[in-house]
């Protein structure tokens, strides 16, 4: 029996066996890590399209970003800078050498004023007025754990090796499983225009950004609903989550098109007879709803477009109508609540805990719930920082721990609760940072899944 630090107490074992379990322990958790990768790599667009850096050290826990919007010149009513009334967006072309009868300005009929004449204050200059913003975002934190194991008892286990392979196996699946919500709720947040798709007059919605439609964090600002016609019919200013439509052609075709306009087209996934294709991540009931609408199927028979090498490894074959369709079958789906004087979103989750057993099981309201979101994934949207590794700060030594959901095998001896060493876990940690960029070039788009009638734009 040897003695650790205060309060512990190590046993070393008789025969190694103990010992041997975890190493054999320590060696699985050390390639995990891979396997995670392998599990994970081209299987959800959200793991694999969102763009992903490195935390930098030194600079606190929250950072800022400045965001400079779109510019273009703008011509001024008249030729004094200081007047902005009446401006339009382009640039004034004057030509060279013209006559001038202005005496105002110092000319007799007939004269000919030259660009070296004009003075600056005084000429037809067009100016770019940069708009920007200062952002900021934040880090956090996730830890998972495994359940306590007995070393001991895999000591004995007829199938110790079938054992350790599924453990691993749903580790892996709790990293995929909680990157992808991660990245999903983060994208919620970032993207500052919301569709509410309608039988009339669908209503296309600015200013989400740093709200969400779901979270499981109660310190989020969830989408502000607040503005409705109720069931009561009080009127606000319809700005109505009550979606009655379903996802329609005509919804993509107006978003794709405010896309173009706002430049996203230069960093789309994809390029098609010179047109961009942007992608939307959808389920695969709202991907058929819009390949089967009436009118549009033929679009689907006749493209056969060349995919995207960034699109390709997620199995998709050929865009729709200017995107390309990412299956997302977690989307995010929402039953429509009245509380008091407003229509509420009440997310339905798609697993849910037993609670006689602790198990997770599939949600069965989830395949009945009315309202679905899909999401216009963009690159510039946002980015994913995740802090490196730390292993040496001014000559004091670490174990360096990974931030992307590494699990290492931990086995810590306690004088009451372990003895002897033979009880250990799983532990790995998450910590990201979700970066805003261009969010104005994301959307999200809520429909009623139920409905047979397309949305109108």
């Amino acid at each position: 029996m040897a003695f650790g630090p205060p309060g512990t107490l190590v046993n070393v074992g008789n025969d190694g066996a103990s010992d041997n379990i975890n190493t054999i322990l320590t060696q699985e958790a050390g390639r995990i890590g891979a396997d995670i990768h392998k599990a994970t790599l081209h299987t959800s667009p959200w793991i694999d399209l969102i763009k992903q850096s490195t935390f930098p050290e030194g600079m606190g826990y929250t950072l800022s970003t400045l965001v400079y919007d779109r510019a273009l010149p703008i011509t001024p009513l008249t030729h004094d800078l200081g007047d902005s009334s009446g401006q339009s967006v382009g640039v004034n072309w004057s030509a060279v050498g013209t006559e001038q009868n202005s005496a105002s300005r110092g000319f007799t009929g007939g004269q000919t004023e030259t660009t070296a004449s004009i003075p600056t204050e005084d000429a037809n200059v067009n100016i770019i007025d940069f708009s920007k913003e200062l952002k900021t975002y934040k880090l956090s934190r996730a830890v998972i754990e495994s359940p306590r194991i007995n070393v001991e008892e895999l000591r004995y286990a007829a199938h110790r090796a079938e054992q350790l392979r599924a453990i691993m196996d749903l580790l892996k699946e709790s990293t995929r499983n909680s990157w992808e919500t991660r990245y999903r709720q983060q994208y919620d947040k970032l993207c500052d225009n919301v569709v509410f798709a309608k039988s009339a007059s669908s209503i296309f919605s600015t200013g989400a950004e740093g709200k969400v439609t779901h979270s499981n964090d109660a310190t989020e600002t969830l989408l502000n609903v607040d503005d409705t016609v109720t069931d009561g019919g009080d009127a606000g200013s319809d700005n109505n989550v009550d979606s009655n439509a379903n996802i329609s052609n005509a919804l993509l075709d107006k978003i794709y098109y405010q896309l173009v306009r706002k430049g996203a087209g230069a960093n789309a996934y994809g390029r098609e007879n010179g047109r961009p294709v942007f992608t939307l991540v959808c389920s695969s009931e709202a991907s058929y709803q819009l390949m089967t609408e009436a009118g549009f199927r033929d679009d689907v028979r006749y493209n056969n477009a060349k995919v995207s090498d960034l699109i390709a490894p997620l199995g998709v074959e050929k865009s729709f109508r200017g995107f390309y369709h990412l299956i997302d079958d977690m989307a995010p789906r929402f039953n429509v609540a009245l509380t008091g004087d407003n229509n509420n979103l009440v997310e339905v989750p798609v697993y849910d805990v037993d609670q006689t057993n602790n198990k997770v099981k599939v949600n069965a309201s989830y395949d009945s719930a009315e309202i679905e979101a899909a999401y216009v994934l963009h690159q510039d949207v946002m980015e994913s920082l995740i802090p490196a590794p730390i292993g040496n700060v001014n000559g004091l030594t670490f174990d360096p721990v990974s931030y992307k959901g590494d699990f290492k095998w931990t086995n810590i001896p306690d004088v009451i609760r372990n003895p002897d060493g033979q009880i250990g876990f799983f532990r790995g940690i998450m910590a990201s940072a979700s970066k805003p960029i261009k969010t104005d070039f994301g959307y999200i788009i809520l429909f009623r899944r139920t409905s047979s009638t397309p949305a109108a734009v």
